[in-house]
């Protein structure tokens, strides 16, 4: 799978939610003017793709209209594509939404719902052929914390994201362009998404680049008792088993500090000596 150019062991998805309410950095980017710093800021401590929500989706968070998410990401996608050469993803489930990203200059499609929660989506991503990020979900934004439960959590989201790629392609959505994403966060409770990260590898079978988000989330602060702005050390713990258990995608607020542990990472897998 190719998003710019030949791809490396992995890729650094830098994070901009130009939202009020993100769990994370919600309002700190809300001004257009600082959100297209923020990209020019990821861009520069090395991400790969700058990916630009505007509507958030933390547990709880309330939709916004289609008119306010197009007035908060287009701008700032226009800015962008005419200051970086990386590929800028639009995280939304909203066809309209995604269709004008990709003619202001979005190379990329994130949807939270894989192709669930707007059936214009899959028309979108086949006819304009850009990657496209199939996310598992239980429920929707509002309601997926609410008592998530699962038989088995990781053959379950493995089972979803089968049939997602299969509707995906035969809804003519080339093999390559699409990419997984088992939803870190997204209606699991903290053990859940302890799971998936041990038991990542089983995911590559379904032979799609994966991608992932544990970026400061909640879990990392259940395990470490710290609120959200004292997660990195934890984030860049999950991130380094994500790498280790076949990531190639990581979708992350700190760029820089997550490029040097990757390249740590990298380096070491990458290693040779001699019997002696």
């Amino acid at each position: 799978m190719l998003i710019n150019g030949k791809m490396k062991k992995s890729k650094i998805m830098g994070i901009v939610n130009v939202t009020s309410d993100s769990f994370y950095d919600g309002g700190r980017y809300k001004k257009q003017e600082l959100a297209i710093n923020q990209g020019l800021k990821l861009a520069g401590e090395g991400a790969d793709i700058i990916d630009i929500g505007g509507e958030s989706s933390r547990p709880g968070a309330k939709p916004v209209t289609l008119k306010e998410e197009l007035k908060r990401v287009i701008p700032v996608i226009k800015a962008l594509k005419k200051k970086i050469e990386i590929p800028i993803s639009i995280d939304t489930y909203k066809s309209k939404v995604a269709e004008s990203a990709l003619k202001a200059g979005a190379r990329m499609i994130n949807d939270i719902s894989a192709l669930r929660m707007d059936k214009r989506m899959v028309k979108i991503a086949r006819q304009y052929d850009v990657p496209i990020v199939l996310m598992h979900m239980k429920g929707n934004p509002r309601t997926m914390q609410k008592h998530p439960h699962y038989k088995d959590v990781v053959r379950e989201i493995y089972q979803f994201l089968a049939r997602r790629i299969k509707f995906a392609e035969k809804n003519g959505i080339k093999p390559d362009k699409i990419i997984i994403d088992p939803g870190i966060g997204f209606g699991k409770t903290t053990e859940h998404n302890l799971l998936i990260i041990k038991y990542l590898k089983k995911f590559r079978s379904l032979g799609k680049p994966i991608l992932i988000g544990p970026s400061r989330k909640s879990f990392i602060g259940n395990i470490l008792n710290l609120p959200v702005t004292e997660r990195l050390e934890g984030t860049l713990a999950a991130i380094s088993v994500c790498l280790l258990n076949g990531a190639e995608i990581l979708r992350v607020h700190d760029v820089k500090e997550v490029k040097r542990a990757v390249e740590v990472i990298e380096a070491i897998q990458s290693s040779h000596c001699e019997e002696r």
